[in-house]
C-alpha cells in the first residue's frame, strides 16, 4: 500500500496569462490561495504592494504575481514562516541590489569571471588609495599656549581647625 505524504510538494504548474493587471480572485486563483490570504500577506510583506483601481479592487501586475508566488511557494511548500519568508525575501532584494552596483557599465558581452575580475581590480585600487590617505601624516597646527591658568590651592587647608 503507498504512503501519502503530509504535504503537497510538487504544486502543478499553471499557465500565468499575459495581461497588463490581474484582479485579487485571478491571483488567488493562480496561487492556489483564498483572498484574505493575499490581503493578509499585503499587510506582511512591503514588497506587495498592488495598485488599486478606482472602484477600490486590488490590481496586481506580474512583478506583484511573482512575489505572491514566490511567497506561496516558501510558505506553503518549503515550510517558512512568514517572518523568515520576508527576511528571505529582503535579503533577495538586497543582495540583487548590490550585484547590480558591482556589474561593470561595460559591454553586456562579459563574461561573470571577467565582470568579477574587473571588479576586484578597481576595488583594489580604491583600497590602496585609501590606505594612502591613512598612512599621510595628520597635519600639525599650531597651538597657542593657554590663557586660562588654573587655581592652585595652598598646601594648607582652606578651613583651619
Amino acid at each position: 500500500m503507498a504512503t501519502q505524504s503530509a504535504h503537497k510538494r510538487v504544486s502543478p504548474q499553471t499557465e500565468i496569462p499575459d495581461r497588463l493587471y490581474y484582479r485579487i480572485g485571478d491571483v488567488a486563483k493562480l496561487c492556489g490561495v483564498e483572498t484574505y490570504v493575499l490581503r493578509f500577506w499585503e499587510t506582511q510583506f512591503p514588497q506587495l504592494k498592488p495598485n488599486k483601481g478606482g472602484t477600490g479592487q486590488r490590481l496586481y501586475r506580474r512583478r506583484e504575481l511573482d512575489i505572491a508566488l514566490r511567497i506561496k511557494q516558501l510558505v506553503h511548500e518549503e515550510g517558512y514562516t512568514i517572518a523568515g519568508a520576508r527576511q528571505l525575501l529582503e535579503s533577495g532584494t538586497r543582495s540583487r541590489t548590490r550585484q547590480s552596483n558591482l556589474q561593470l557599465s561595460s559591454d553586456k558581452g562579459t563574461t561573470r569571471a571577467e565582470s568579477t575580475k574587473a571588479a576586484l581590480i578597481r576595488l583594489r585600487t580604491e583600497l590602496r588609495e585609501l590606505a594612502n590617505q591613512l598612512a599621510m601624516p595628520e597635519p600639525t597646527v599650531a597651538r597657542r599656549k593657554s590663557r586660562v591658568t588654573t587655581f592652585r590651592a595652598p598646601s594648607a587647608t582652606l578651613f583651619p581647625e
